[in-house]
C-alpha cells in the first residue's frame, strides 16, 4: 500500500488566519461610511424640499450610486479629454473601482459594496437558523447568471450609443442634474411593485448565496469582467492540499476551489474565505504570479489607497463636486419626483 507522507492529518488546524477579521473591518467602515453618506444626503434634500437652506453639504460619495454616470462620464472623457462637470465623483469612483477590480479580483463585492455586505449577513443569517444555504441546479445557476450580463450588456449599449454631445446634455438637464435625489426618491417611495420586488430579493438571499450579486447585479458583472485580468489569484498547492474541500464548501461563489489549481473566474470575489477555512499549512493562499503571497492586511491597505487616492485627487482637482447652485437645487429638488428621463 502506497502511503502519501506529506498529506497533513485531516482537519487539524494548524495555523490562525485574520483574513476575515480584517476583511469585516473593512466592509463595517465602507458600510458606515455609506450610511453617513446617506444620512447627510437625506438631510440635504429634505432642507431643500421644506424650503429650508440645508445645513449640510451634499455629499458627493452619494454619486457612487449612480454607476450609469459615471460610464457616461468615463466615455466623455475618454472622448473629449475633459472631465465632465456634472456627476465628476460618479466617474472618479467607479474608476476606483474598475481599478481595484484589476488589481485586487473583485474585492469591491467582497470588500467594499454596502449591498453585498448585506446580503452576505442574510445569507449568513439563513445559514445559522437553518444549518445550510441552497445551492440551485447547475443548469439554473449558469442560466440564472448569465443575467447580470445580459443587463450589464444593456446599460453598456445604451451608453455606448450616445456620443459627448448627448451625454453632456443628458446629465445637465434637470432630469441629469437631480439624477441622485431620483435615486433617493424611490427607495423613500416604494411603490408596491418594488418593494415586493426588493423583499423576494432579501427572502431569496436568505437561503441562496449572494442571490442579488449573483445572478443580478450588473454592477458586480462589470467588476467580475474587470477582474480578470488582475494578477492576484487564489492558488491551492496540490502537494500540502488533504482534500478536505472545506475551501469549495466555504467559497459563496460556489467555486471548485478543492479542485483547481488557480481560480481565475469572474465570480471569485477575492475574499479569503476558502483561505481562512482551509486547515493545511501553505495548501491555499493569495498570490501574485511567481507564488509571491499576498497577505490580507496588504489587500485592505491597497484597497485604501486606491479608494483614497481617488478621492484625494478628484477633490485636489476640483473635479469632485457638481458645481449646480443652490438657487438651481431649491427649484429642481422639490420636483424631483416630476422629472421623467428625458
Amino acid at each position: 500500500m502506497e502511503v502519501v507522507a506529506n498529506k497533513k492529518p485531516y482537519g487539524k488546524r494548524l495555523r490562525i488566519d485574520n483574513s476575515q477579521a480584517i476583511r469585516l473591518g473593512v466592509q463595517t467602515a465602507f458600510l458606515i461610511l455609506n450610511l453617513w453618506i446617506g444620512a447627510q444626503f437625506l438631510l440635504f434634500v429634505r432642507a431643500y424640499e421644506q424650503g429650508l437652506t440645508p445645513s449640510v453639504s451634499r455629499p458627493p460619495g452619494v454619486e457612487g450610486y449612480l454607476p450609469i454616470a459615471g460610464l457616461m462620464n468615463l466615455k466623455y472623457w475618454l472622448l473629449t479629454g475633459d472631465i465632465p462637470l456634472m456627476h465628476p465623483a460618479a466617474m472618479f469612483l467607479i474608476a476606483a473601482f474598475l481599478v481595484i477590480s484589476v488589481l485586487f479580483r473583485k474585492a469591491f463585492c467582497g470588500w467594499l459594496c454596502p449591498v453585498g455586505t448585506l446580503s452576505e449577513y442574510l445569507w449568513k443569517a439563513g445559514r445559522s437558523m437553518f444549518r445550510r444555504n441552497c445551492s440551485l441546479p447547475r443548469w439554473l445557476d449558469v442560466g440564472l447568471r448569465s443575467l447580470k450580463y445580459v443587463l450589464l450588456g444593456l446599460f453598456l449599449y445604451a451608453v455606448g450609443s450616445m456620443g459627448s454631445i448627448a451625454i453632456r446634455a443628458f446629465l445637465e438637464s434637470p432630469y441629469g442634474v437631480v439624477a441622485d435625489v431620483k435615486m433617493l426618491n424611490f427607495f423613500r417611495y416604494l411603490s408596491v411593485t418594488s418593494a415586493v420586488v426588493i423583499a423576494v430579493l432579501m427572502f431569496a438571499s436568505i437561503f441562496v448565496r449572494n442571490f442579488w450579486c449573483r445572478y443580478l447585479c450588473p454592477y458586480g458583472a462589470l467588476m467580475g469582467l474587470a477582474s480578470l485580468l488582475s494578477p492576484l489569484r487564489i492558488r491551492r498547492v496540490p502537494d500540502k492540499c488533504i482534500d478536505c474541500a472545506k475551501c469549495a464548501k466555504a467559497c459563496p461563489s460556489g467555486l471548485k476551489v478543492d479542485v483547481l489549481i488557480q481560480i481565475r473566474s469572474a465570480e471569485c470575489l477575492g475574499c479569503m474565505e476558502c483561505v481562512a477555512v482551509c486547515p493545511a499549512e501553505g495548501a491555499l493562499h493569495m498570490s501574485l504570479p511567481r507564488n509571491h503571497r499576498v497577505a490580507p492586511w496588504a489587500v485592505a491597505c491597497g484597497l485604501a489607497a486606491v479608494f483614497f487616492g481617488f478621492v484625494g485627487y478628484a477633490r485636489l482637482s476640483g473635479h469632485w463636486d457638481s458645481p449646480v447652485s443652490p438657487e438651481v437645487y431649491r427649484t429642481l429638488i422639490p420636483q424631483a419626483r416630476e422629472f421623467e428621463h428625458p
